[in-house]
């Protein structure tokens, strides 16, 4: 790594091995598994229905190292394909769930833990049993949590979210939002992947001003690394939008002493969004500070050529490009820090301090 920038990618997924039978502790809620071919491919099951075929890389170690050293990538953040949340299980079996999942997360990220930084899961729709389990998940190595953006209709502002995120906070581990069953599946019908196209964008710009309309924000402890996953989806491109419905309409800013554009300080986005423009457009909304390189390796609709996209991005110095491929996740994540103790909170920016 002498020489060039270590590049960090805050967003690449794993399926661990998981067997048909250790599946079915997740009876009627997905049960997911892998099916393995034997010649490097296989297929994301879903009880006995086929999900999506993939490749060695999303449960190989060996073959994700070969394809992080193809893409000039030098360490991953791994957390678990969403699929294999649990969130429509019940508590117990969630949580029996995501222990077996977070104990192959570890033995993943074991073969090579110089390169591959695991993040744990939890049985959300259980707050009490969530922030027990990430007290336990950090303790045994894990650098962070991977979560999904709602629980069937709770969204992050929802009381017992915001304990958890709260607990996140005081024991210093960041969290990483990713969108997942997305609304308006019934008119998208999965044409063209319509649901991933729209579905996920919109998802995620729901979540970001669910926490700022609803003054959670304000509640929430500013030591919280909050980290959404695609660029903040809409988000960006819509703030001025958002902005303008804050300062006209007072059920806009009903529960939000300030308007959206203040809060942009309190979180950070991948930088998963396929174009050097909309890149700079992410960049100048949130600061090159809160950007980090996303790739949502391995899967097809992710960033083939990983940090092409910032390399290409118009505007941006030397030191800026070298912050989101790498140097803002190594303070996100801790990296530099053997146990991944808690970096010092960032000033509120004069810009968000003066709204």
């Amino acid at each position: 790594m002498s020489g060039r920038t270590p590049v960090v990618d805050v967003h690449a997924h794993v399926f661990p091995r998981v067997s048909r039978d250790e599946a079915r502790m997740l009876a009627g809620a997905g049960e997911p598994w892998l099916r393995e071919h034997g010649d490097g491919t296989g297929m994301m099951m879903s009880g006995d229905e086929e999900y999506r075929p993939v490749r060695a890389e999303l449960w190989d170690a060996d073959a994700r190292l070969a394809a992080m050293d193809r893409g000039g990538v030098d360490v991953q953040v791994v957390s678990s394909t969403p699929l294999m949340f649990g969130y429509a299980a019940e508590p117990e079996r969630a949580a029996d769930w995501c222990e077996l999942v977070n104990e192959r997360i570890l033995d993943f990220c074991a073969q090579a833990p110089e390169r591959l930084v695991p993040l744990c899961q939890v049985p959300l729709q259980d707050v009490e049993t969530a922030c027990a389990m990430v007290t336990k998940a950090a303790a045994a190595g894990h650098r962070g949590v991977h979560i999904g953006n709602h629980v069937g209709p709770r969204y992050l502002d929802d009381a017992a979210v915001v304990e958890f995120l709260t607990h996140c906070a005081d024991e210093g581990v960041p969290v990483l939002v990713h969108p997942w069953d997305m609304l308006g599946g019934d008119r998208m019908n999965g044409r063209y992947m319509l649901p991933w196209l729209v579905g996920m964008a919109a998802e995620t710009q729901l979540s970001i001003l669910s926490l700022m309309l609803s003054g959670a924000f304000e509640r929430l402890p500013r030591t919280l690394r909050l980290c959404f996953c695609h660029g903040g989806g809409s988000f960006a491109y819509l703030l001025g939008r958002a902005d303008n419905a804050w300062r006209n309409r007072d059920i806009v800013r009903r529960d939000s002493p300030r308007p959206p554009s203040a809060y942009t300080d309190r979180f950070y986005v991948d930088s998963a969004v396929f174009d050097p423009r909309a890149l700079r457009l992410l960049v100048d909304v949130m600061g090159a500070d809160r950007v980090m390189l996303g790739t949502d390796f391995p899967f097809p609709l992710g960033e083939t050529e990983p940090g092409a996209v910032i390399r290409a991005c118009d505007g941006l110095t030397d030191d800026e490009c070298a912050a989101l491929l790498g140097g803002n996740a190594r303070a996100f994540f801790a990296l530099d820090a053997p146990d991944g103790a808690v970096p010092a909170s960032p000033e509120p920016s004069e810009e968000n301090e003066n709204w």
